[in-house]
């Protein structure tokens, strides 16, 4: 999602599933499908594809378990306000659920079981030992002061303790949370469990976090890239990107993408877009925007509106902004030749397939943004093993990881004659499927 003021933009950690931001919204329209919906038509599509018994479909279309609690707070105006906190574990056929936290005030049950079946999808596609889960709370995360959002951290775990745990459910930050907030929880479980850290990931180094994470994502995004080029004939000197949402994901790619000789000729953020057909300094733009700047005031490119970034000619368009923002009344416009999902459900059905017919090769989100939750994954071991690897090994293991989903997936999608994302899909649901049955869960 887009970013809410420029501080919390370069401290916005590195969501496992690719989600970004906070309050704020891009400008451009999004799409009136929910991130659910998009979900579910993907799921429902690939079960039917897949010849999946309906009884099949049901279990793996629904959430194994959804914990509402009720978390009253008294806030610094004096008054006693009631928010509601969600998780939901979606499935954990493969293993301990697993998936962010956010807190944001239209956090509701739609949105995070969406999330938690993605979170399902994504660790199988990727390999990882996990299930699928999501967390939040619907406060108003970006008027609260740090030391409310403790109270709510630290009260939001104490009700759903009894569900978490390293061997069973393992939250990470979402929007509008951060390594901070992860060493509240830690904090608050292992008052009532002893100390864990393998119970939370994207904690701070001091407190056994991962070397690597903050880039994950978006790291993921360029191993993507770097696999899929030759599909669409180009080298990394000859690539122009474009990057909706510069962000956490956003930014991360686009300077990683810089540093291969790739040029960024556009980009946008919760304050607007810009674009330079010479090139857009990824770095420069990131210390301007640390610094307070917004992007339209950033002097190395020309404002323009949001909107008009998908007309921008590219090689690479990557959104990594909010979910609904290709839709059937904009992706016609798009003048890229790949698309490299970072954000959660950024592109509509309806507008999978115009980018279809228009020859776009899109990377889907529940493969490209999966970064996140593999250093998740790392994170966790080395929390288990009290062991620490150095960052070069965790970014070496990350790339043999997303290489080697990429490749099962487009092996899948060639074989088939079918999209990446109906290839990813039925190679998720898969595995899933195949684990629950081995385990006895359905038959």
């Amino acid at each position: 999602m887009a970013q809410d003021t420029a501080e919390e933009k370069t401290e916005r950690p590195h969501s496992e599933d690719g989600s970004q931001g906070s309050e704020k919204r891009e400008s451009t329209e999004r799409a009136e499908i929910s991130n659910f919906e998009i979900v579910q038509h993907h799921f429902r599509a690939a079960a039917e594809r897949l010849d999946l018994p309906e009884d099949v479909t049901t279990v793996m279309g629904t959430s194994y378990r959804e914990v509402t609690v009720q978390i009253p707070i008294k806030l610094s105006d004096g008054q006693t306000h009631v928010f509601s906190g969600f998780r939901v574990q979606h499935n954990g056929a493969r293993g301990p659920y697993k998936g962010g936290i956010r807190f944001h005030p239209e956090v509701d049950l739609d949105e995070v079981r969406a999330l938690a079946a993605l979170m399902t999808w994504k660790t199988a596609i990727a390999e990882i030992p996990f299930g699928g889960a999501k967390g939040g709370v619907n406060c108003p995360a970006g008027d609260l002061e740090s030391s409310e959002k403790q109270q709510i951290a630290r009260s939001f775990i104490d009700k759903i303790d009894k569900i978490l745990g390293p061997t069973r459910d393992i939250p990470a930050p979402d929007v509008n949370t951060d390594a901070q907030t992860m060493a509240w929880m830690m904090d608050q479980y292992g008052k009532l469990h002893g100390h864990t850290p393998a119970c939370v990931t994207g904690k701070p180094i001091p407190l056994e976090g991962s070397f690597g994470r903050e880039a994950a994502t978006g790291r993921g995004v360029v191993y993507l890239y770097r696999e899929a080029a030759p599909v669409i004939g180009v080298k990394p000197g000859d690539t122009r990107v474009v990057v909706q949402g510069y962000g956490n994901v956003g930014s991360w790619a686009a300077r990683i993408m810089q540093g291969l000789g790739a040029t960024m000729v556009g980009a946008s953020d919760a304050y607007g877009a810009i674009r330079n057909d010479e090139g857009i300094d990824a770095e420069a733009l990131l210390d301007h925007v640390k610094e307070g700047g917004t992007l339209p005031e950033f002097e190395g490119a020309e404002a323009i509106d949001a909107d008009d970034l998908l007309e921008i000619e590219c090689e690479v368009f990557i959104p990594a902004a909010l979910g609904g923002m290709i839709h059937e009344r904009n992706a016609d416009r798009m003048n890229c030749k790949m698309m490299i999902e970072g954000a959660n459900s950024p592109t509509t059905p309806k507008a999978d397939e115009i980018l279809e017919d228009k020859g776009v090769y899109v990377i889907p989100d529940v493969m490209a943004n999966a970064g996140g939750v593999v250093v998740s994954y790392f994170e966790w071991v080395q929390n288990l093993q009290h062991f620490r690897w150095d960052e070069r090994e965790v970014n070496d293991k990350l790339g043999n990881i997303m290489r080697r989903a990429y490749r099962n997936v487009s092996g899948r999608a060639q074989s088939s004659e079918i999209s990446l994302r109906s290839a990813a899909y039925e190679l998720g649901i898969e595995r899933v499927v195949e684990a629950a049955r081995t385990r006895g869960y359905i038959t």
